[in-house]
């Protein structure tokens, strides 16, 4: 059974950091593409960032050098680093992953592409 648990949510001022972890469990990461989803209130599921089975990264414009994303085989556990944080990063972060090599072959499915998500957690950007 496949479980992906999410913490290191919370509050925090604008311009600050936070680091999310998703810790996967029946899943082994170093053969997968592993991505951050954002659901904010009254908006759709948006992809954050993802990383493949190679290391490979992609990410929204809107966090492009502000959000790293990275992985850890080892402790099979998927990092998302934000720094530089914005009231508009406020939202529910979800870990996925599909159970795919480059997540270029999933690319234009979009969310329907993974296979396996968390629960969330909360991100919560104030002023």
């Amino acid at each position: 059974q496949v479980q992906l648990v999410e913490s290191g949510g919370g509050s925090v001022q604008a311009g600050g950091s936070l680091r999310l972890s998703c810790e996967a469990s029946g899943f082994d990461t170093s053969g997968a593409c592993m991505g951050w989803f954002r659901q904010a209130p009254g908006k759709e599921r948006e992809v954050v960032a993802v990383i493949d089975a190679g290391g490979s990264t992609d990410y929204a414009d809107s966090v492009k050098g502000r959000f790293t994303i990275s992985k850890d085989n080892a402790l099979n556990t998927l990092y998302l680093q934000m720094d530089n944080l914005k009231l508009e990063d406020t939202a529910i972060y979800h870990c996925a992953a599909a159970a795919v090599w480059s997540c270029a072959v999933i690319r234009a499915r979009g969310a329907s592409g993974f296979s396996f998500w968390g629960q969330g957690t909360q991100v919560t950007v104030s002023s």
